[in-house]
């Protein structure tokens, strides 16, 4: 069994770490101009954090296994980077972490991932999130979140 808490300054190259693992998923599924190797490189996780995203991880023994992040944007909350060590994929951690995020939520929550994505789109439906219309995602990604056109193109946007 694990636990979970705020990540600290000494995890970040854990956070990358786990990142970077667990997005090469999307390797050859999601567009490959939208694929950067590494996936999240430490600068990008260094600019999420001071535009706001709050990560929490969840721990196994003294091993950060699982992060996910959320976001404060206007009116509602964001859930970012959504990322579960592979090994320990399958055991209930992102669950555990959404479950946790979504206790503390007070405002609606949106989720921005690719549409390519059916694992991590299956995974927010069970958790009661539901796609918004594509005219609507599009606004919605354009509002609130610091993307180009041509990704968003190819995401949904799950919302609670």
């Amino acid at each position: 069994m694990g636990s979970i808490r705020t990540c600290r300054a000494g995890d970040r190259e854990t956070i990358v770490t786990i990142v970077n693992a667990a997005a090469e998923a999307y390797r050859g599924v999601i567009p490959a101009d939208c694929w950067q190797e590494p996936y999240m490189p430490a600068d990008e996780l260094e600019h999420e954090i001071a535009a706001g995203v709050v990560f929490w991880g969840y721990e196994v023994g003294e091993t950060l296994v699982g992060v996910m992040g959320i976001q404060a944007v206007r009116d509602v909350d964001l859930i970012r980077h959504a990322y579960v060590d592979p090994a320990h994929q399958g055991r209930g951690v992102g669950t555990t972490l959404l479950e946790h995020l979504l206790e503390a939520a007070t405002r609606p929550v949106l989720v921005g991932t690719w549409a390519a994505a059916e694992w991590a789109i299956a995974f927010y439906r069970r958790h009661g999130f539901e796609l918004v219309p594509p005219k609507r995602k599009d606004e919605l990604l354009r509002d609130y979140w610091d993307i180009s056109d041509r990704q968003i193109e190819p995401s949904v946007v799950p919302a609670r």
